[in-house]
């Protein structure tokens, strides 16, 4: 069984700075870390490779120092990983992000499954790993929160979806690409073994003329997404907090919102 798993390296939450200029995230110099998304799609790769046999490949697309996110998937126990990088691909919004994604898997060759965290805590968007599947022709399962059963030789598999006020369960042909959120497992921690062979891995890194792919669809100007404004929002003004007794504060509370014209 051949599992693709798409990662990213995002800048650190506490960390995060916009070029008001390109009106993108800027990257070099920032500390950064795996996308703790993809930690998850990361072990439910392994864990499923450890059932079903097979291999892992890790992915990922970004400047050179992205590869600190591969080398941490490789001392897991990933069996391959490859960087996407090329100043072509920069400032590429979802859509050009999925796309060339999408040729990579493609250069990898026929997979089983692909793997990617629900969202990037960068983007917030949750659109690269549906963009993919939709790029690739493969069902898409979203928020999976357990993989109940892969059939390799009818193949099919079963997962459970996390939703706002439940479950699904939902039973899909593959190849198919999973999105997982984090009550799928408990990522595991790397082994001083797994450590050193991973810092000791060679890397490939394939760049816009190793993929087959359309050079107008990558980078910020294959973007059909454009980014007007950057601003930081205004402070708001301190609130005001009712105490007292529920039969008192909340009468207050529906004259204050009528007074504001919250309510009628």
């Amino acid at each position: 069984m051949k599992i693709v798993v798409c990662i990213k390296q995002v800048p650190d939450t506490t960390d995060v700075r916009i070029d008001p200029e390109t009106r993108t995230l800027v990257r070099e110099g920032v500390e950064s870390i795996t996308n703790p998304f993809d930690e998850y799609a990361v072990e439910e790769a392994l864990l499923t490779r450890e059932e079903y046999g097979g291999e892992v490949h890790i992915i990922t697309m970004g400047p050179p120092q992205a590869i600190e996110v591969l080398k941490n998937a490789l001392a897991v126990g990933a069996d391959y990983a490859y960087l996407i990088s090329d100043i072509a691909f920069a400032g590429a919004d979802t859509w050009a992000t999925a796309y060339t994604l999408a040729q990579a898997i493609k250069k990898i060759g026929t997979v089983d499954l692909v793997a990617c965290g629900k969202q990037a805590i960068d983007g917030d968007t949750a659109q690269v790993g549906p963009g993919v599947a939709t790029q690739l022709g493969m069902p898409q399962l979203t928020y999976v929160s357990k993989v109940r059963e892969i059939d390799l030789e009818n193949k099919r598999i079963v997962v459970e979806r996390m939703l706002e006020d439940g479950k699904e369960i939902i039973e899909s042909s593959l190849p198919a690409l999973i999105t997982v959120v984090k009550d799928i497992n408990e990522p595991r921690l790397p082994s001083l073994l797994g450590i050193k062979k991973a810092a000791k891995a060679e890397i490939p890194t394939w760049t816009i003329k190793d993929l087959p792919l359309d050079k107008v669809k990558c980078g910020l100007e294959g973007s059909p997404t454009e980014v007007v404004r950057v601003f930081t929002p205004e402070p708001r003004e301190g609130g005001e907090i009712l105490e007292g007794e529920l039969t008192e504060t909340i009468p207050l509370l529906m004259d204050k919102l009528m007074e504001a014209k919250v309510i009628k």
